[in-house]
């Protein structure tokens, strides 16, 4: 029976291009799409699939916090993130959500394949650029960054701020109390030195999270 494959990612060419990638291979069957993590939790409720292929930044609770709730609901699915953010702290904070694997969106289609046949297996799967800056971070100490001391939940709330989501979007999105959503905001701002979002975004560019333009105005 071919691994049962959901590609997720908010961009249909991009699902698309990954899905011709995949077509000729035998044992692998592309059996779902969803461009939302919201979408790709009703599809599992319907679709079963061994092995996930996760776009990292998507509108909603993005792929983060997608992979979180599918390991907690769908236990068997194994989830490799696909991303353009080759560098921390992207890399860490999925494998500690969860994920099996971890590798770029220009990777060949050779790679695309044995990373997925790798995790279906039960083993995990990173690419060699990822772990090149996994070990490069470990060597320089995991201080180096200050956003790598933020805990998953922290990360979200943050990279929510930073697109420009108020409070209630931020409380909504993700299921938080807005006084609880108001605290993460507080004690992100303690915790990275920065007095609004602009700073915010502008220390994540700066630290390599981001690679947007920033804010024009405070929030």
């Amino acid at each position: 029976m071919p691994i049962r494959i959901m590609i997720i990612d908010d961009h249909s060419l991009v699902r698309a291009g990954l899905r011709r990638v995949l077509e000729d291979n035998p044992d692998i069957d592309v059996v779902a799409e969803a461009g939302s993590g919201e979408e790709a939790l009703d599809n599992l409720r319907e679709t079963p699939v061994d092995v996930v292929l996760m776009d990292i930044n998507m509108p909603g609770i993005g792929g983060l916090e997608a992979t979180r709730r599918i390991l907690q609901r769908f236990e068997k699915v194994k989830i490799i993130a696909v991303s353009m953010h080759m560098e921390e702290p992207y890399p860490s904070q999925f494998l500690s959500a969860g994920a099996a694997g971890y590798m770029g969106k220009d990777a060949e289609p050779k790679e695309m394949a044995t990373a997925i046949r790798t995790v279906f297996k039960g083993q995990h799967y990173i690419a060699a650029s990822v772990a090149g800056a996994l070990a490069a971070s470990m060597a320089r100490g995991r201080d180096h960054n200050p956003f790598d001391s933020l805990s998953q939940r922290e990360m979200q709330v943050m990279l929510m701020m930073t697109e420009g989501a108020s409070n209630q979007q931020i409380s909504n999105t993700l299921s938080l109390s807005p006084k609880t959503v108001s605290t993460y905001r507080s004690r992100l701002f303690e915790k990275l030195a920065v007095d609004n979002t602009v700073e915010l975004t502008k220390k994540a560019m700066r630290y390599g999270v981001l690679d947007a333009e920033p804010p024009s105005s405070n929030t």
